[in-house]
């Protein structure tokens, strides 16, 4: 498979439904409700049928979790320092431009691109970054953003780990984890049902993340959104190549998956926890778009590189 083929059908689901909801033949309440399944019910089913997969094994070492987010950090800090020095942009602001150079887009581009480019080799590294990653960006963002408020330690905790525990990806990679632990697979019409609707994750994901394009606008602020952008497609995946690649030993498809991990454009949870604290949200809903636009060219250099011509 050629770097061109692997990418094209992924932005072309995108496009898809981008275009859908341009000309109205997917609303806004459709493609909510498209987003929320995905989020809800097809990305857990994927994740609990690639976890309880027989075959499925590996061993992840430090040094994969320092090459990840060692370049996530780098661009988390580089982001808030630059966002710091703009005139306008708050303490909290700041923090989020620090976020959304930092937080990939792992469940609508990150795991069908990986899937398709790495397949079994890479299903196992890639699915235990997702369960570290969420918790850990998330809660330390949370923590962040709230370090000044009067809220207590305890009780941040306390609200994160209902966060977490509401969140059906966390949960299912839970489940996913506790079966495999126990060397316990769904069978029959368990794996049946399971199996089909984790079949639905890629293309609905994708159409959904395409249609929901159509509300942002990128030209709120462009200079902003562009920053963010730059670092979280450009410095984030360098970042993590450098380290998984050249300063660290790990398996080539584990060091693979870490930098398309990172190479992906920036995630929705910035827009969300954005829009929940009511600060930079036009910034960050433009650096959601152009990132995911950018990444059409970026994606495929990366995948260049890493020997999928």
């Amino acid at each position: 498979m050629t770097v061109f083929a692997l990418v094209a059908p992924i932005f072309g689901l995108i496009l898809v439904g981008w275009v859908a909801a341009l000309a109205g033949f997917l609303s806004e309440k459709v493609s909510d409700g498209l987003s929320e399944y995905v989020f809800s019910i097809a990305v857990p089913a994927l994740i609990i049928a690639t976890l309880t997969r027989p075959g499925l094994t590996g061993e992840i070492t430090p040094s994969y979790w320092f090459s990840y987010f060692g370049g996530a950090a780098l661009s988390w800090l580089i982001g808030s320092l630059i966002a710091f020095r703009r005139e306008g942009v708050e303490r909290r602001g700041a923090i989020l431009h620090g976020f959304a150079a930092s937080q990939s887009n792992t469940v609508f581009i990150g795991v069908p691109m990986i899937l398709q480019a790495y397949g079994e080799e890479g299903a196992f590294p890639l699915f235990m970054l997702l369960a570290v990653h969420l918790p850990l960006m998330m809660g330390c963002a949370t923590f962040l953003i709230e370090a000044d408020g009067q809220t207590s330690i305890l009780r941040r905790l306390r609200g994160l780990a209902l966060v977490l525990l509401r969140n059906p990806i966390f949960l299912a990679l839970i489940v996913g984890l506790c079966l495999k632990g126990v060397d316990v697979a769904p069978t029959g019409m368990v794996k049946a049902l399971i199996d089909s609707l984790a079949g639905t994750a890629s293309t609905c994901a994708l159409i959904a993340l395409g249609a929901g394009l159509v509300r942002y606008r990128v030209l709120h602020d462009l200079p902003s959104a562009m920053v963010v952008t730059v670092l979280k497609i450009g410095l984030h995946p360098l970042a993590v190549w450098v380290l998984a690649f050249h300063v660290f030993t790990m398996p080539p498809a584990y060091a693979g998956v870490a930098t398309l991990f990172a190479a992906m454009p920036v995630g929705i949870n910035a827009y969300l926890l954005a829009a929940r604290y009511k600060t930079e949200t036009g910034v960050v809903a433009a650096a959601v778009m152009l990132s995911t636009l950018l990444a059409t060219l970026t994606t495929v250099a990366w995948l260049m590189l890493l020997g999928h011509a």
